[in-house]
């Protein structure tokens, strides 16, 4: 496959309980390899334009570092993944972006995948990723750890996340479920189709999803709205992990 690409698709999420809650969005992805860096005129990395990518939005924030610092973490868990490390995360669109998850593919040497990390942010400021090594695992690949971040109003930490991946190829798709003592709460569902990556790709994405990233945000205010309409009990906000990174050495799922 190429080095990086475009995937358009869309965002899927439902909930159980305690009150069923469902949407479905339009959506697009950018897959960048952190080495090689695709020259487009609608694509600019560290400044201005139609589309970015930043580094600052990620990680820990250093600018220029985000390579530096994915190395860290893997070197900490102690896998061998000196490969190409590509990112699956929406751009910023004029200069706006949130993104409530971005995953890392970290690859060895020869090509295969080691490691994936899943970055994911909250709406109040704070991030937390998720390290797995990667095996012989048969895909999807399937991960579960505790969720450590708090990312909804409406959902506790101490749940558990499960996640199932199927890595970029000619479809992405990643599935996460939460789960509480009780069973599952939530499932959501990312699925994606792989496009050419080019200027007239982008230009296509945007007529198509204008303000992708500002839609987004508002989107996730607007459906907080309706589960505080539906009375779905607020849960009060802890503080945020300790750690900006849990490493999960095997895959316990």
């Amino acid at each position: 496959m190429t080095s990086s690409s475009l995937y358009r698709g869309s965002v899927r999420h439902v909930r159980l309980r305690p009150r069923r809650h469902a949407l479905r969005y339009r959506v697009f992805w950018l897959l960048l390899d952190l080495d090689a860096r695709p020259a487009l005129r609608l694509l600019s990395f560290g400044r201005f334009n139609l589309f970015g990518f930043d580094e600052r939005d990620h990680g820990d924030g250093t600018p220029g570092g985000l390579r530096a610092w994915v190395a860290g973490q893997l070197d900490a868990a102690g896998i061998d993944a000196p490969g190409p490390v590509r990112v699956l995360t929406m751009p910023r669109v004029l200069g706006y972006v949130f993104n409530p998850i971005s995953v890392y593919f970290c690859h060895r040497a020869d090509g295969t995948l080691a490691a994936v990390l899943y970055e994911v942010n909250n709406t109040f400021g704070t991030r937390h990723s998720y390290l797995f090594a990667v095996g012989a695992e048969a895909h999807p690949l399937r991960h579960a750890c505790r969720k450590q971040l708090y990312v909804s109003p409406f959902l506790p930490t101490g749940m558990t996340y499960r996640f199932r991946l199927a890595p970029p190829a000619a479809r992405v798709a990643l599935a996460i479920d939460a789960a509480d003592a009780a069973g599952p709460v939530l499932s959501a569902v990312l699925s994606g189709r792989r496009v050419k990556l080019t200027d007239a790709a982008l230009l296509r994405a945007f007529l198509a999803i204008p303000l992708l990233t500002l839609k987004v945000t508002a989107a996730i205010h607007w459906q907080a709205l309706r589960l505080w309409l539906k009375r779905v009990p607020l849960v009060p906000r802890p503080a945020p992990p300790a750690t900006p990174v849990s490493i999960i050495p095997a895959d316990p799922a």
